[in-house]
Order: C-alpha cells, then structure tokens, then sequence
C-alpha cells in the first residue's frame, strides 16, 4: 500500500509501461504493480522469459495489468507489440532490471520484446536493478550504468543488505515508494526546477521530564504531501520535521528536531537561502517548565491540582515573516476549531504571510492525523477560498499551484 503523501491524483488514466527481468526481486513487481493501480495508472507490462520464471503473467493479469507481452512471437499479442509502448505509454520503467537488461540496452540489444519495446522507446525510461553484489560491481556493469546516465535514464539506485544468495552487499532492489515516486517525478512538468523550497511540519514535544512531553496529535501528513509535491514538480526540498514516520526521497534533506526552539533555530538558519516556506508544522505555543532531569514523582505530590508552569516559545512562523526578502514567498497554517476565515485574514496580516491556510481541527475528516483536510484559503492580495473535504495530497497540489503563481 503506498504511503498516502504519494496518493496525487493529477496523473489519473496515465498509460505507462512496467518491465520486468529475471531476478528474484520480481515478484516485487506485483506489488508495483498494484500501487500503480492505487494511482488509476493504466499499467502494461513486459515479462522477460527468465521474469517468467519467477511470476506468471497470469499474475499480472490478475492485478489488473492492461496488457502483458511475453515473446515476439506470441500469437495473442500485437503484429507491432514490440513498438507499441513507444506509442502509448509515457514512461517505462524496468523493475527489477537485472544486469543483462542493463547491458542489451547500453548496446542497443533488440533480441527479445522488453529490450526491442525499451529500444524504440523516446520517452522517459526508469530502471531499477536488482543483482548479485559482484553482478552489480562488476566494472562492465558500472560502465553499461553511466552510458545509459548519460542517455538520461533515471536509475533508482539499488539498496544494501542481505541477498538472497546469501552474500550481503549493493543490490537489492530499490524501495517501492522510491521507484514509484520517480515514475511520477517522469510524468510531472519540471516546472519548479530551480526553486528552493523549506517545508516544516510534524509536531513538536515539549519536554517537563524524561518521561512526559507537551505536544498535539499531528503527524506530518499535510507537510509530507506539500513537500512531495514540490519535489515531484523538480523544487530543490528541505524538510524540517518533529517526531514523525514519514518517507521521502533520498535527495529530500531531513532536519530531525524535538523542540519549538530547536525547530525555530532551523528554520531560521535555512531561511535566507530559500525561495518559498511551507510552513505546516503545528508548533507548541507554549512549553512546560522543565522540571529536571529527573522524572517528576507523584509520591512528592500532596491532595489537590498540579501546578505546573509554561513559557512562551519563540514565533517561527512570525520571525520567518519579518525576515523575509522580496523574492521569497510564504504559506503558513493555522489550525482552529471555528471562525477559519477570521483568523485565517487576521494571521495572514500578523505574521506577514503571502497564503494564509485556516484548517478545522473541529470537522470530522479534517485536521490531525487525518488523511482529508477542510480548508479556507487567503493571499495577501485579497484573494480567498473555501475548499471542500479533499484528501490531504490534492490540497497539497491545489496550495502549491496558488502560491507558485505568486513567485517572481
């Protein structure tokens, strides 16, 4: 099941086209296969010989593959079944791709319908190898890899671990979340290409004792598909996050913080080199008094309420604002259980914001840990809407459009 910072709906009907090779990752492309589903991808597929020793094209059938070529010579597929991706897909991407079909097409190798379909093909071409450690170092190999760089396939790089032969080393395949992200980084316009964008989000814990922590029920959702979106689009991303389970790309930089100040000295220090700021984090206003470092007994406590004392932390969103220059832009969030609109204008002027997003915490569906969000949405040149329920990644693709649009 893919992660649902990646479930975009922008590329829905798609046609692209899965190659599969003989490796014992190919079983892994079953499963490739059904997230492409999940984004109503129409997904053809090539099944080498040595692939179908490992799954069936029944297989492939079954999970809702448009078509599935085996041979050249397979009387059930088309006269030109070996041209045809080239003519209807918009992307190939050979998962797992093995050394041998990283050589045939280094060389130009047309002797099966995989390498023939991959050869004719002018669009974007992903691999995704899978092999042998040695397979993998072998200097024949690495040479095949940078011919086809230099042609500008995209190679999702293989992973280390154990194998299945029982080495460990370089070579298991990729990630299925990274290879399906580039698939949809290939079908997406690069047209923030260029642009530095800072995403803070996730929630942060302000601490009373080793043991207990201040903090909100938010986990990153929001922040994750905005920063998705501007990395599917070709940004540059920097993702400053709290305590949150979230997968992103490999070339995403990551700046794991706990506190509010230490999120405020993050931000601020990245903040001149950036173009945009989204920024979703739901900060703690407000933080305990840290008792010490040593856990708060309740033996120590006598009959009737605690006292416990907070302090103020520093206003990120607000700091980011006074500091910011005439060629960068800013979009802030602001969660509230009733009068988003007010709030929302009224935020916008105070913090000195270009997109101000007011979301209900209040209405079921929306808010924290949910994967649809209800917003109401204000620019400082007086523009304003009301969203309906949406699911988190088309908001995310909808707030990208308005604020891009206001970028020099």
């Amino acid at each position: 099941m893919l992660p649902t910072h990646l479930l975009f709906p922008i590329h829905h009907g798609t046609r692209i086209q899965l190659g599969v090779t003989g490796s014992i990752a190919a079983y892994k492309a079953l499963e490739l296969l059904r997230m492409f589903g999940e984004l109503e991808l129409l997904t053809g597929v090539s099944i080498t010989q040595a692939a179908a020793r490992f799954v069936t094209p029944l297989a492939f059938q079954s999970l809702g593959a448009q078509h599935v070529y085996t041979t050249m010579w397979d009387g059930e597929d088309s006269a030109f079944g070996h041209l045809e991706p080239a003519q209807e897909a918009r992307c190939l991407v050979i998962a797992p791709a093995t050394a041998n079909i990283m050589a045939k097409l280094a060389h130009g190798l047309a002797d099966e319908i995989l390498s023939a379909q991959a050869l004719a093909f002018q669009g974007p071409v992903i691999l995704a190898p899978a092999m042998n450690p040695r397979l993998w170092d072998a200097p024949a190999t690495q040479a095949n890899l940078e011919t086809l760089r230099a042609r500008g396939v995209r190679v999702v790089g293989p992973g280390s671990g154990a194998m299945a032969c029982g080495e460990t080393g370089k070579g298991r395949l990729a990630p299925l979340e990274a290879i399906v992200a580039q698939v949809l980084k290939s079908l997406t316009p690069q047209d923030m290409a260029g642009t530095r964008v800072m995403v803070s989000l996730g929630p942060t814990r302000e601490f009373f004792d080793p043991a207990r922590y201040w903090s909100n029920p938010s986990t990153g959702l929001m922040g994750g598909c905005l920063a998705m979106a501007a990395w599917l689009r070709g940004a540059t991303v920097t993702v400053v996050h709290g305590p949150v389970d979230l997968w992103f790309p490999c070339d995403v930089a990551r700046v794991p913080v706990q506190t509010a100040r230490e999120m405020f000295t993050a931000c601020t220090g990245l903040w001149p080199e950036q173009d945009l700021g989204l920024m979703t984090a739901a900060v703690s206003d407000f933080s305990p008094v840290p008792h010490g470092s040593e856990k708060f007994k309740k033996s120590s406590l006598t009959d009737g309420p605690i006292q416990i004392e907070f302090q103020t932390n520093p206003d990120i969103l607000k700091t980011l604002g006074q500091n910011k220059a005439r060629n960068q832009k800013l979009l802030g969030f602001c969660a509230e259980t009733a009068n988003l609109a007010d709030y929302a204008a009224q935020k916008l002027a105070a913090k000195n914001c270009d997109l101000m997003v007011a979301n209900s915490i209040a209405s079921p569906g929306s808010g924290f840990a949910s994967a649809t969000n209800q917003v109401y949405v204000v620019d400082a040149v007086g523009r304003s809407e009301q969203w309906p329920q949406l699911t988190k990644p088309e908001v995310a693709w909808r707030l990208l459009e308005w604020i891009t649009h206001l970028l020099p």
